[in-house]
């Protein structure tokens, strides 16, 4: 049985579930539905109505001694998540004052009788529990008996439209603690199978519906069920301390509270109880002025599971080489896991990724980061496209650079070359300009008057301009295309930094780098906060790559 961590506190099934094994070896008729698989494991199927009601009953047999018989056309409710309300229950009405009164008294609104059961036996609470139909209510009073509650709980049968005025016709002058209810969820057949009622996104329910047709329908559905007790409580008001029902869809939950609010009901509270992947609602309102209203649940109602950092190990055999590579390029001799530290915060450093030794224990090194803009997502992808730009530029004739290289005198017909641009210095009214026939004037021989084209362009595209034209003269000059990645990268860093330092980051993350006792190392890299978790995996993919390839090169 699936239970969740955010039931009840007191819910007895919080942190013990049912052992099926146990209760399978002890009752006969519950051992018949359960399933033994190849390992072991006993379970039980929850879409089986059978086995659900003989769930039920041995646990009301083996966890609170009562020994009920229902038929198979009747609901049975699921343990644990009745006996979540009954706690919540308790909680409104507050700890017994003898002083107040001899003992507490509450309504049920036809529940097959299974909460007075519960509470009366839980405790000792007197109910008048109201039933609609004959067969329900011969079975009540059946099970009453045989479990010796009569003296606490008195079974009456009502019409079946009305709910709280007629089953207190008859008690006009005794005041109640509370009502409860577990209202019909659905108005019409269509709707209890799930027709137009359940996001198609949501899986198929993992156990089968087991009411009674009058206890999972009525006209209006939950909504004006529960609206008809508001409407009874309007006129019954401090006859009930506490009105409250258990909803089976949230959406029923705002218009209800919406309506309270506008029939000027002063006090209304609300709360949610779970059970593995089902969840229910529920809604109290009180007009007394003396009572204490429990908080509702916080929004974030599922505690964060505490994450796991994201890791890869560095193999002993594997640290020696990037050892050895660090003495070869002239590093700072470290060893151990010092040598990883090194490597990695060389590669942070060339992503522009701001980082810091922090404190930590022996045998470990950390380093806290501060992601300010993704550098490290199809970063060669993005030099390569650079590099594919800067080789559309015009570039000078073979010749000519081999001819610059021997240090020969160029040849005339050497000279002016239509397929090599010039930088604006070199141009002169002898020769073409790069850009159509008109010449290109020397920034040193402006006349005054004379307007620069450049101020027509914005700022950035000038930056931008001004860097290219740079590296077209060194293209005139003597470089090789090999080192166009490396002019690219200059690029790209000039626009970078003609952007300005952006106001956010991405994320913020810690790695930690400790030795294991075999000398392998671990890297671990920590969530601390950001914009998205995604991004700090991503940056641990790129650095664990570098990371073997600096081992593999």
């Amino acid at each position: 049985m699936a239970l969740n961590k955010s039931m009840h506190a007191r819910n007895r099934y919080k942190d013990k579930p049912p052992d099926f094994a146990y209760l399978a070896s002890k009752y006969p008729d519950f051992k018949q539905h359960v399933q033994i698989n190849l390992t072991g494991r006993v379970s039980l199927n929850f879409k089986d109505p059978e086995a659900v009601r003989a769930l039920t009953c041995t646990l009301l047999k083996e966890d609170f001694g009562l020994s009920i018989d229902i038929p198979l056309e009747r609901l049975i409710p699921t343990v644990p998540l009745r006996l979540n309300y009954i706690h919540w229950v308790e909680d409104l009405i507050g700890p017994w004052d003898p002083a107040r009164s001899a003992l507490r008294r509450g309504i049920d609104i036809g529940a097959s009788c299974i909460y007075p059961l519960l509470g009366a036996t839980l405790n000792g609470w007197y109910f008048l529990a109201t039933e609609v139909d004959d067969m329900c209510f011969n079975y009540a009073k059946k099970n009453v008996e045989q479990n010796n509650l009569s003296d606490l709980i008195k079974v009456v049968k009502v019409p079946q439209k009305t709910l709280l005025m007629d089953a207190l016709k008859e008690e006009s002058e005794i005041i109640y603690d509370f009502c409860m209810c577990n209202p019909p969820f659905f108005a019409n057949q269509l709707e209890a199978k799930g027709v137009n009622s359940r996001n198609p996104r949501r899986p198929p329910p993992s156990s089968v519906n087991t009411g009674g047709i009058t206890e999972i329908m009525a006209e209006g559905g939950e909504l004006e069920f529960v609206k008809r007790i508001i409407h009874d409580s309007l006129q019954l008001k401090k006859r009930l301390r506490w009105y409250s029902c258990m909803l089976g869809k949230k959406c029923s939950l705002a218009p209800l509270k919406e309506e309270l609010r506008i029939q000027g009901v002063p006090k209304v509270t609300h709360t949610e109880f779970c059970q593995g992947r089902t969840m229910r609602w529920a809604l109290a309102w009180s007009f007394y002025d003396d009572v204490t209203v429990p908080s509702p649940p916080s929004k974030r109602r599922k505690l964060e599971k505490p994450r796991k950092p994201i890791t890869f190990v560095v193999l002993a055999a594997n640290i020696k080489e990037l050892f050895l590579k660090a003495s070869a390029v002239g590093s700072e001799t470290v060893e151990g896991i010092a040598v990883i530290t090194t490597w990695l915060e060389k590669i942070l450093t060339d992503l522009k990724v701001q980082h810091k030794r922090v404190p930590c224990g022996k045998e470990e090194f950390s380093l806290f980061l501060t992601a300010i803009e993704n550098s490290w997502v199809h970063l060669r992808r993005k030099k390569r496209d650079r590099v594919r730009q800067l080789r559309e530029v015009p570039r000078a004739s073979e010749d000519f650079i081999q001819a610059m290289e021997e240090e020969k005198p160029v040849p005339k017909e050497m000279e002016i070359n239509p397929d090599c641009t010039k930088c604006p210095d070199e141009s002169s009214p002898s020769r073409p300009a790069m850009y159509g026939a008109e010449p290109a004037v020397s920034e040193s021989h402006h006349p005054d008057n004379s307007q620069d084209p450049m101020e027509e362009e914005g700022p950035e595209k000038k930056g931008r301009t001004e860097v290219l034209e740079s590296v077209r003269g060194s293209f005139c000059a003597t470089e090789e295309l090999d080192s166009l990645e490396e002019v690219a990268n200059t690029v790209a860093e000039r626009e970078k930094n003609s952007q300005g330092a952006p106001g956010h980051y991405l994320f913020k993350c810690l790695i930690n780098v400790r030795k294991e006792a075999n000398d392998d190392a671990v890297v671990e890299m920590h969530w601390v906060e950001g914009q998205n978790r995604d991004l700090m995996n991503q940056l641990c993919t790129y650095l664990r790559n570098q990371i073997f390839r600096l081992v593999a090169s």
